[in-house]
Protein backbone atom coordinates (compact mmCIF):
# COMPACT_ATOMS: atom_id res chain seq x y z
CA UNK A 1 0.00 0.00 0.00
CA UNK A 2 3.00 2.37 0.12
CA UNK A 3 2.60 5.33 -1.66
CA UNK A 4 -0.90 5.07 -2.17
CA UNK A 5 -2.59 5.39 1.07
CA UNK A 6 -1.87 8.37 3.90
CA UNK A 7 -3.47 8.60 7.14
CA UNK A 8 -5.55 11.58 8.47
CA UNK A 9 -7.68 12.58 11.69
CA UNK A 10 -10.21 15.51 11.86
CA UNK A 11 -9.06 16.25 14.78
CA UNK A 12 -11.69 17.54 18.38
CA UNK A 13 -11.94 20.91 16.90
CA UNK A 14 -13.46 20.54 13.85
CA UNK A 15 -15.49 17.23 15.26
CA UNK A 16 -17.09 19.88 17.33
CA UNK A 17 -17.76 22.74 14.62
CA UNK A 18 -19.77 20.18 12.87
CA UNK A 19 -17.56 20.11 10.11
CA UNK A 20 -17.45 16.32 9.59
CA UNK A 21 -19.24 15.75 6.41
CA UNK A 22 -17.85 18.98 4.82
CA UNK A 23 -14.57 17.86 4.94
CA UNK A 24 -14.86 14.20 4.44
CA UNK A 25 -16.40 15.92 0.96
CA UNK A 26 -13.61 17.65 0.22
CA UNK A 27 -11.45 14.90 0.41
CA UNK A 28 -13.92 12.81 -1.79
CA UNK A 29 -13.98 15.27 -4.06
CA UNK A 30 -10.02 15.73 -4.26
CA UNK A 31 -10.19 12.23 -5.92
CA UNK A 32 -9.04 9.84 -2.32
CA UNK A 33 -10.94 7.08 -1.59
CA UNK A 34 -11.82 6.20 1.91
CA UNK A 35 -10.01 2.52 2.43
CA UNK A 36 -11.12 2.95 6.11
CA UNK A 37 -13.30 5.17 8.65
CA UNK A 38 -14.50 5.61 12.09
CA UNK A 39 -15.31 7.91 14.79
CA UNK A 40 -13.26 7.68 18.30
CA UNK A 41 -11.48 9.31 20.77
CA UNK A 42 -7.79 8.99 21.70
CA UNK A 43 -6.95 8.60 25.11
CA UNK A 44 -4.57 10.87 26.70
CA UNK A 45 -1.45 7.42 26.49
CA UNK A 46 -3.14 7.02 22.76
CA UNK A 47 -2.36 10.42 22.10
CA UNK A 48 1.05 10.48 23.54
CA UNK A 49 2.32 7.51 22.04
CA UNK A 50 0.78 9.05 18.49
CA UNK A 51 2.60 12.16 18.72
CA UNK A 52 5.68 10.41 20.80
CA UNK A 53 7.95 11.73 17.83
CA UNK A 54 7.45 15.60 19.29
CA UNK A 55 7.82 14.46 22.65
CA UNK A 56 10.81 16.74 23.40
CA UNK A 57 9.19 20.09 21.79
CA UNK A 58 7.61 22.39 23.99
CA UNK A 59 3.86 22.33 22.92
CA UNK A 60 3.35 18.16 22.76
CA UNK A 61 1.52 18.60 26.40
CA UNK A 62 -1.08 20.77 24.66
CA UNK A 63 -1.30 18.62 21.63
CA UNK A 64 -1.61 15.69 24.04
CA UNK A 65 -4.51 17.11 25.64
CA UNK A 66 -5.99 18.68 22.69
CA UNK A 67 -5.79 15.44 21.01
CA UNK A 68 -7.55 13.35 23.62
CA UNK A 69 -9.82 16.22 24.16
CA UNK A 70 -12.93 14.97 22.09
CA UNK A 71 -13.65 12.74 19.40
CA UNK A 72 -11.74 12.73 16.18
CA UNK A 73 -12.58 10.97 13.10
CA UNK A 74 -9.81 8.51 11.75
CA UNK A 75 -9.31 7.66 8.21
CA UNK A 76 -6.95 6.01 5.90
CA UNK A 77 -7.64 7.19 2.40
CA UNK A 78 -6.15 5.97 -1.15
CA UNK A 79 -4.80 7.64 -4.05
CA UNK A 80 -1.62 7.60 -6.50
CA UNK A 81 0.70 9.86 -4.31
CA UNK A 82 -1.70 9.87 -1.63
CA UNK A 83 0.63 11.77 0.84
CA UNK A 84 1.81 14.34 -1.06
CA UNK A 85 -1.40 15.22 -2.60
CA UNK A 86 -3.20 15.08 0.59
CA UNK A 87 -1.19 17.55 2.12
CA UNK A 88 -1.79 19.84 -0.59
CA UNK A 89 -5.42 19.53 0.32
CA UNK A 90 -4.88 19.97 3.40
CA UNK A 91 -3.18 23.37 3.05
CA UNK A 92 -0.26 24.71 5.96
CA UNK A 93 -0.05 23.82 9.28
CA UNK A 94 -0.69 27.14 9.88
CA UNK A 95 -4.19 28.43 8.61
CA UNK A 96 -3.59 32.20 8.02
CA UNK A 97 -0.84 31.07 5.55
CA UNK A 98 -2.87 27.83 4.04
CA UNK A 99 -3.88 28.29 0.76
CA UNK A 100 -7.53 29.35 0.00
CA UNK A 101 -9.91 26.80 -0.54
CA UNK A 102 -7.41 24.08 1.84
CA UNK A 103 -9.18 22.27 4.16
CA UNK A 104 -7.61 24.16 6.82
CA UNK A 105 -8.07 27.67 5.58
CA UNK A 106 -11.71 26.95 5.06
CA UNK A 107 -11.85 24.60 8.95
CA UNK A 108 -9.21 25.49 11.33
CA UNK A 109 -9.28 27.62 14.53
CA UNK A 110 -6.11 28.48 14.62
CA UNK A 111 -2.34 27.01 14.40
CA UNK A 112 -2.80 24.88 17.02
CA UNK A 113 -6.59 23.57 16.18
CA UNK A 114 -6.02 23.10 12.66
CA UNK A 115 -8.72 21.09 12.00
CA UNK A 116 -6.77 17.64 10.52
CA UNK A 117 -3.99 15.55 10.68
CA UNK A 118 -2.41 14.50 7.54
CA UNK A 119 0.99 12.18 7.48
CA UNK A 120 3.87 13.27 6.46
CA UNK A 121 5.32 10.70 4.38
CA UNK A 122 5.18 7.17 3.20
CA UNK A 123 6.72 5.15 6.25
CA UNK A 124 4.22 7.44 9.02
CA UNK A 125 1.16 6.52 6.92
CA UNK A 126 1.31 2.91 7.24
CA UNK A 127 2.79 3.49 10.74
CA UNK A 128 -0.20 5.90 11.58
CA UNK A 129 -3.13 3.39 9.87
CA UNK A 130 -2.17 0.66 11.58
CA UNK A 131 -2.05 2.57 15.12
CA UNK A 132 -5.30 2.85 14.49
CA UNK A 133 -7.14 0.25 12.32
CA UNK A 134 -6.36 -3.53 12.05
CA UNK A 135 -6.10 -4.92 9.02
CA UNK A 136 -9.47 -6.39 8.69
CA UNK A 137 -10.50 -2.88 9.59
CA UNK A 138 -8.70 -1.28 6.03
CA UNK A 139 -10.95 -2.07 2.52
Amino acid sequence: MSGKITFTMIKPDAVADGHIGAILRKISEAGFKIKALKLTQLTVADAKKFYEVHAERPFYGELVDFMSSGPIVAAVLEKDNAVEDFRTVIGATNPAEAAEGTIRKMFARSIGENAVHGSDSDENALIEAQFHFSGREIF
